[in-house]
């Protein structure tokens, strides 16, 4: 039985851990340390030191030995005894013992026992995962070397404003040539201008008609309990009078015919003006809050509507 492995993990636990008839390892804790000539870092530890003096047995070792191995304290007694015949032979002959992961143990000139610890395992539970490192040195040099950089940038940046400012004067005489030049020709390009301002304007138009179509597809109507479907019948001439309101503030499209009528039902009881619209080109059923027929009453219902009902209500502008 190797009784180094049940010392081990006593120093875990206890300060001192002894060996009956051989002597006591004693753990002391140690804080972070520093090493200014390597530069690197350990963490806390527990730092082991032996005394061959403290032989008497405390039971500690036994007792541990007896509960893990399941036997009796007197088998563990000799046990231990056994070990430490063993180590002694190991040291008359040898002068050295080691005992894994806790330390060499020698003999001095005086037949002493000098213990030298192992630097291999950390028995201080709190530092559990931290390991030594080495942080990198600064280097004063390369600092300095950019620091210098710098300063050069900025006198070069100091000398490219000033022949900036002298190229400036001459830009600003051209610049009054060239603005002679355009009130002589203003008259002459100032249809040319108004055309292309004008073909520049139909195209942005048709891609935001183009953006809230793609909207309406989007759209979604969340009512929590849907109602029957009611049949409403419209006056013919209240319908033409509709049409020409191109403004329109959207609750919402529906691929169901059925569940388009029943948010617009829903809408009509919660007392809006409510209308649903036809299938459209992409096979959606549009429901909106209502119609206007500018932009301005169409925002102000949408502000209303997007604080009280539903802040996704956008409107959507009906091409005449």
């Amino acid at each position: 039985m190797k009784i180094e492995t049940y010392i081990a993990q006593l120093l875990y636990r206890y300060q001192c851990v002894t060996v009956p008839g051989f002597g006591a390892f004693l753990t002391e804790i140690q804080s972070a340390q520093l090493n200014s000539s390597t530069n690197s870092f350990t963490p806390p530890r527990k730092t082991i030191a032996f005394n061959s003096l403290l032989k008497n047995n405390d039971g500690l070792l036994a007792n541990h030995i007896a509960l893990t191995e399941k036997t009796s304290y007197g088998f563990a007694v000799s046990a231990i005894a056994f070990q430490v015949l063993s180590w002694q032979k190991t040291l008359e002959e040898s002068g050295v013992l080691n005992i894994k992961n806790i330390g060499d143990i020698r003999l001095n000139a005086d037949n002493n026992m000098v213990f030298t610890p192992s630097d291999q395992t950390n028995y201080l539970t709190s530092s559990f995962g931290l390991s030594p490192f080495v942080a990198p040195m600064v280097k004063r040099e390369i600092f300095e070397k950019k620091l210098q950089e710098i300063e050069e940038s900025k006198v070069y940046q100091l000398h490219d404003s000033e022949e900036e400012s002298k190229s400036s004067n001459s830009f600003l005489k051209y610049a009054a040539i060239f603005v002679l030049g355009l009130g002589i020709t203003g008259s002459i390009g100032y249809p040319l201008y108004q055309n292309q301002i004008t073909t520049k304007t139909l195209v942005v138009e048709n891609a935001v008609q183009k953006k809230v179509e793609n909207k309406i597809q989007e759209a979604t109507f969340f009512i929590e309990n849907p109602l029957p479907a009611v049949t409403l019948s419209v006056d013919s001439a209240k319908t033409e009078v509709v049409k020409v309101l191109p403004y329109h503030i959207m609750a919402g499209a529906y691929r169901s015919e059925a569940n388009a009528r029943k948010a617009y039902n829903q809408l009509v009881k919660d007392g809006y003006e409510a209308r649903m619209l036809g299938e459209n080109k992409h096979g959606l059923f549009p429901v909106l809050y209502g119609s206007y027929a500018t932009m301005s009453e169409a925002q102000k219902a949408q502000k209303e509507i997007q604080k009280g009902e539903n802040p996704d209500a956008w409107i959507l502008v009906e091409n005449l």
